[in-house]
C-alpha cells in the first residue's frame, strides 16, 4: 500500500500554518520561562488565599480558582484557603425567616443565626469548595477553624455612634494553633478551612475569614497572604462602584503608609487591608488584595512578572519583603 502525501492542496498555505503554530508554542514557552523565577522562588513556600466575594457564585471563576489551586500545588508551593460565604449565609437565613441584621459592617450573629452559619460554611461552602478542588486532584481536606483547636476566639464587641453594641456570637481570634494544618501540609495536601472558632468560654463564633486568614498566615510563617476581592484592588482616590479604572489602583505600599490610609478606606475594604497589615507586621513579607473577577488571577499574580492588584509590604527595614526579582522589584509587581 502506497501513502499519499498531500502538498496541502490549492490556497493552503501549510508553511504559514506552520509558522502560526510556532509562534503560539513560542509564547506558550514564554510564559513558562517568564513563569520560572517565581516558580524557584516560592518552591515548598505557604501561601494563604482568601477566597470570597464573586469567585465563589460565579462557576467559571470557580472552576478556575480551583485550577490555580491544584496548579499551586504541582508546581511546589504549600497553598492553604481560608473561606467566608456571606451570600450564602444571608440566602439560607431568608429561606428559612431569620432575620440578617448588620452592625458595625457585622453579621448579628444570635444562636439561631450561628447554627446556620456553623452549618452553611462547613457543611456547604466548605464540603463544595474541597469537590471542586479534588475533581482536578486528589489534595483538598475540609475543616472547621473548631477542629483541632485551630482557631481560638472571644466574643467581639462594637461602637456604633459611640455607643457599645452586642453582636452576638461574633468573635475576634485570640490564637491560633497550627498544628493539624501543619500535618496535611507535610502530607501534601490542601486545607480547605472555614472561618468558624471555638470559644474557652465553650461559645462557637462567626469570625471574619480575612481575619482568620492573615491569623493563619503568621502562624503558618507563611511566604504571602492573598486577599480576594470584588474590586481591582485598593484605589488611590475611591470614587465608587464602577467609577474607578485600573489606573487608579496602588500597587505597592509599605505597612505605615497602609496604616495611614485606613482611616478613609470603604467599610468594604477596611476588614482586607487590615488583614493584610496584621499579616506584614505578623513577619509575612507580602500580602495582595486581586481581584476575583478576574479568571486565574492567583496564578497571574504569583507567576507573572506584571501582577496585578495591591501589594503590602513591611516597612523599610523591618523585615526582608521577600520574593523580590533579580532587579529589585517586588516578586508579582512591576
Amino acid at each position: 500500500m502506497t501513502a499519499t502525501v498531500s502538498s496541502g492542496g490549492p490556497g493552503q498555505d501549510t508553511g504559514g500554518q506552520h509558522e502560526d503554530v510556532a509562534a503560539m508554542a513560542l509564547g506558550k514557552a514564554q510564559i513558562l520561562i517568564e513563569a520560572l523565577p517565581w516558580l524557584s522562588r516560592f518552591h515548598g513556600q505557604t501561601v494563604v488565599i482568601k477566597y470570597g466575594g464573586h469567585a465563589m457564585t460565579d462557576d467559571d471563576l470557580r472552576a478556575a480558582f480551583a485550577q490555580d489551586i491544584v496548579f499551586l500545588r504541582h508546581a511546589g508551593i504549600r497553598p492553604v484557603v481560608v473561606h467566608g460565604g456571606g451570600p450564602q449565609i444571608s440566602a439560607h437565613l431568608d429561606r428559612l425567616g431569620v432575620p440578617s441584621t448588620f452592625k458595625a459592617g457585622l453579621r448579628v450573629t444570635s444562636p439561631e443565626a450561628m447554627d446556620v452559619v456553623r452549618m452553611v460554611l462547613t457543611g456547604q461552602v466548605n464540603r463544595d469548595l474541597v469537590g471542586l478542588i479534588n475533581r482536578n486532584g486528589p489534595f483538598a481536606i475540609g475543616m472547621s477553624g473548631e477542629d483541632a483547636n485551630l482557631f481560638t476566639a472571644s466574643r467581639r464587641g462594637a461602637v456604633v455612634d459611640g455607643e457599645p453594641v452586642d453582636l452576638g456570637q461574633v468573635g475576634e481570634i485570640d490564637t491560633v494553633d497550627p498544628g493539624a494544618v501543619l500535618a496535611l501540609l507535610r502530607d501534601g495536601r490542601v486545607p480547605v478551612i472555614s472561618s468558624v472558632a471555638r470559644g474557652e468560654d465553650g461559645e462557637v463564633y462567626n469570625v471574619n475569614a480575612d481575619t482568620a486568614a492573615a491569623a493563619l498566615a503568621v502562624a503558618l510563617d507563611a511566604a504571602r497572604l492573598v486577599v480576594l476581592t470584588d474590586v481591582e484592588g485598593l484605589y488611590a482616590n475611591w470614587q465608587g462602584a464602577g467609577q474607578n479604572s485600573a489606573a487608579d489602583v496602588i500597587s505597592l505600599l509599605n505597612a505605615t503608609e497602609l496604616d495611614a490610609l485606613l482611616p478613609g478606606l470603604a467599610a468594604g475594604m477596611i476588614p482586607k487591608m487590615e488583614a493584610c497589615l496584621r499579616a506584614v507586621r505578623g513577619g509575612v513579607p507580602q500580602a495582595h488584595v486581586l481581584d476575583g473577577r478576574l479568571p486565574h488571577s492567583v496564578l497571574l499574580e504569583i507567576f507573572t512578572d506584571s501582577g496585578i492588584g495591591t501589594m503590602v509590604i513591611p516597612d523599610p527595614g523591618s523585615t526582608d519583603p521577600g520574593g523580590a526579582d533579580p532587579a529589585g522589584t517586588p516578586g508579582g509587581q512591576a
